[in-house]
C-alpha cells in the first residue's frame, strides 16, 4: 500500500505501547495509603486510567492545596518510574507495526498526559525513541486529554491529517480525546475490556498490534483520499 500524504499513527504511551498500568496501579497504592485511599483494577480503570496528575489530584485529595496535591503525585510518579526501571515490556505486535510504519513512510507520534520524565523512562525503556516524530505532553499545554489539543497537537507536528490518521489508546479519556480529535482509534485492551473501550469510541478493540483487524483499519484508513 501506499499512505495517502498526511497519514499518520498517534500512540499514547502507558498502557497502549507498554503494559504499565499495573505498576502505575501499585505507585498510586503505595502514594495514596496515608490519605486512606487504595484502588483495585477496575477503581484505578474508572478514576485514575488515563486522567491528568492536576485533575487526579482536585478530585482525590480535594483535602490538600494543589501544590500539596501535586507533591503527592510527583511522588507517586517517582515510584512508579522506579518500579518501572527494570519492568518495561511491549504490547505484543507493537515492533512490527512499527516497523511497518517506517518501511513505509509513515510518521508517528507519541500523544500522553504523562509527566515527559515517565514518557523519556517508557520510550527509553523500549528502544523506541527515535521512532517517533513527535512526543506530546498534556500537561505542557492548555488543556490535557480528554481534550483533543495533545492529539491536534501531535497531528499538527508531524503535518498529518486526521482524515487519514489512526490513533492507538488504552483509556476511556484518551479515547475520548484521540475521536475528538479526528482520529479512527484502536483501542488496546490492556485494563479494559472490549465492550468499554468500544462504548468509548474505539473503531475496535484489541490485545495487540499484530491483530489483522488492526492492519485492515490502518490500510482503509491511511489509503483513504478524504483530505479536507
Amino acid at each position: 500500500m501506499t499512505p495517502t500524504q498526511g497519514a499518520a499513527l498517534l500512540f499514547d504511551i502507558d498502557g497502549t505501547l507498554a503494559d504499565t498500568d499495573p505498576l502505575h496501579l501499585a505507585a498510586f497504592n503505595q502514594a495514596f495509603a496515608p490519605y486512606g485511599q487504595q484502588f483495585d483494577k477496575p477503581r484505578f480503570a474508572r478514576e485514575l486510567q488515563g486522567l491528568a496528575n492536576v485533575d487526579i489530584a482536585r478530585r482525590l485529595l480535594p483535602q490538600l492545596s494543589p501544590e500539596a496535591g501535586m507533591a503527592v503525585l510527583d511522588a507517586k510518579e517517582a515510584m512508579f518510574r522506579e518500579l518501572a526501571a527494570s519492568a518495561i515490556e511491549p504490547v505484543p505486535g507493537l515492533f512490527a507495526l512499527l516497523d511497518w510504519a517506517d518501511a513505509h513512510g509513515v510518521p508517528m507520534a507519541a500523544v500522553t498526559n504523562a509527566p515527559r520524565a515517565n514518557a523519556e523512562l517508557v520510550l527509553g525503556g523500549l528502544g523506541i525513541t527515535k521512532r517517533f516524530g513527535a512526543v506530546v505532553i498534556g500537561a505542557e499545554l492548555p488543556h490535557s486529554k480528554p481534550h483533543p489539543l495533545p492529539y491536534l497537537e501531535g497531528l499538527r507536528l508531524l503535518g498529518a491529517n486526521a482524515e487519514v490518521s489512526v490513533g492507538f489508546e488504552d483509556s476511556r479519556t484518551g479515547i475520548t480525546a484521540a475521536v475528538a480529535a479526528g482520529l479512527s482509534t484502536v483501542g488496546m485492551m490492556t485494563s479494559l475490556d472490549e465492550a468499554a473501550l468500544l462504548a468509548a469510541g474505539a473503531s475496535l478493540a484489541t490485545h495487540r498490534y499484530d491483530d489483522p483487524g488492526v492492519m485492515a483499519l490502518i490500510t482503509a484508513r491511511l489509503t483513504s483520499r478524504r483530505i479536507a
